[in-house]
């Protein structure tokens, strides 16, 4: 086992978000359809890096994976994506006061998201958007996740 298999203390504001999620939501591609998943959070190399992994289930929607990392130089954690489309992404992220956002800037395709944390810890509040251009914001996946266990 790796010495550097430790806790990294500037990602303790994500620890909020360890455990099991249920999810429920909607996208405005799919009006009326309502998008049922989960989501877990896990510490991985005991809290080095945190793991999520997401499912929807709805056949338009892939299963995701990410890790949150961080960059001593930099404010923000990293979130690098990967889904069994084998899209991958990169996005920044942060967790202060109860708002959790992530968001990536591309020409092409960009996306962001802000989740408030609400019920001390029990419900996350998600909401997203995308740009095509850059310019022009719309709306994108709605989530909220609701706890089901630590």
């Amino acid at each position: 086992m790796s010495k550097a298999a430790t806790k990294n203390p500037a990602l303790k504001p994500l620890e909020v978000l360890i455990g099991k999620w249920k999810t429920v939501g909607k996208h405005p591609m799919l009006p009326g359809v309502v998008l049922k998943g989960k989501a877990s959070f896990k510490w991985h190399k005991k809290g080095a890096f945190l793991l999520m992994q997401t499912h929807i289930d709805h056949k338009d929607f892939p299963d995701g994976i990410a890790i949150f990392g961080t960059d001593d130089s930099e404010k923000e954690m990293s979130m690098i994506y990967f889904d069994e489309r084998k899209v991958s992404r990169t996005y920044t992220s942060t967790l202060k006061k109860n708002v959790w956002k992530w968001w990536r800037k591309d020409k092409k395709f960009s996306q962001r998201f802000t989740g408030k944390i609400k019920d001390n810890g029990k419900t996350i509040e998600l909401k997203g958007e995308m740009s095509k251009n850059g310019k022009r914001w719309e709306k994108d996946l709605e989530l909220i996740y609701t706890r089901t266990s630590k």
